[in-house]
């Protein structure tokens, strides 16, 4: 049995390795965090003459993500992972050539042609790894991500980033165990098209007003999956028809409905602008709130006031 080496990712690295090892016909098996368009180019002449690919996200990615927001150690917010299709913060010297378009309409092109993509339905997670089944199997593991700086084009946020590599046949494990999860329909779910979709985004010509809302939803997107009915401000409690409620400008308003998710979602709350602009007014709308509530408000303030 061939013992297992190790590639440390700077003078050794997986790409360089992989392009040696990648022969034509071969078949890739892929389970990683994210995948970028930009791992492809890197390895571009190696990945045209592969019989397939098969993609685990495995994470939640291109799903409408139903596990609970939870802080996991080396977790990539969903968002993240689906951004990573055009570059990853460690790609931004790659993003700035302006090549993006071309990389990604011949990326999407081999995809439509080699390449199938699931995601992990679920909040269990799987450890990256990749199999590149020909001749001869072998197994590359960890892997994060499919991204330049993972298999040591770029230098990502890691002090270190070693992969091992592994022949047979304890890479015939991991082909199996791959296998394994692609084909549990109850743990996998097919997201082909939405990678298409968005990495053909990145080569599409757009309208100025598709620009200005997919760029308003990327800001508030997040802010708005957080909300929910339970830190909404009540209307039942009438507080709209109060008289203060009345008295204020829409900009007081807003900040108090701002006020009052802020204290449901965080207990606390500061409030601070400019003398004049009616913080006082605003604070005593939170509190006719918090009264129609039948909740008790305790009022510190200076005793001239």
């Amino acid at each position: 049995m061939q013992m297992p080496e190790m590639l440390d990712n700077v003078t050794k690295t997986v790409k360089d390795d992989l392009t040696v090892t990648i022969k034509k016909g071969d078949k890739l098996s892929i389970a990683a965090a994210c995948f970028s368009i930009y791992a492809y180019q890197a390895l571009k002449k190696q990945l045209e003459g592969i019989d397939e690919l098969r993609f685990i996200f495995t994470s939640p990615t291109f799903l409408q993500e139903k596990a609970p927001k939870t802080k996991r150690e080396f977790y990539i917010p969903r968002l993240d992972r689906e951004r990573s299709l055009y570059g990853t913060p460690f790609e931004v010297k790659l993003r700035n050539e302006l090549t993006q378009k071309a990389i990604a309409r011949e990326c999407a092109a081999w995809i439509r042609e080699k390449v199938q993509f699931r995601s992990n339905l679920t909040g269990g997670n799987i450890s990256g790894f990749m199999n590149v089944v020909g001749a001869e199997s072998t197994t590359y593991m960890p892997l994060q991500g499919f991204t330049t700086s993972d298999i040591g084009c770029e230098r990502g946020n890691n002090i270190i980033n070693p992969v091992n590599k592994m022949f047979a046949p304890l890479s015939g494990e991991y082909i199996r165990l791959f296998d394994q999860i692609w084909n549990d329909k109850s743990l996998m779910q097919d997201v082909t098209e939405q990678v298409i979709d968005g990495i053909t985004a990145a080569y599409n010509e757009n309208s100025p007003e598709f620009i200005y809302f997919v760029a308003i939803y990327n800001i508030f997107s997040e802010f708005l999956e957080d909300v929910s009915e339970d830190v909404l401000p009540n209307e039942a409690t009438g507080f709209r028809e109060s008289k203060v409620w009345n008295m204020l400008y829409a900009f007081q308003k807003d900040a108090a409905l701002a006020i009052i998710n802020k204290l449901e979602s965080y207990n606390g709350c500061i409030l601070a602008d400019s003398v004049g602009l009616g913080k006082t007014f605003t604070a005593l709308a939170v509190i006719k709130y918090y009264e129609n509530r039948n909740r008790s408000v305790l009022v510190l303030c200076p005793k001239k006031l």
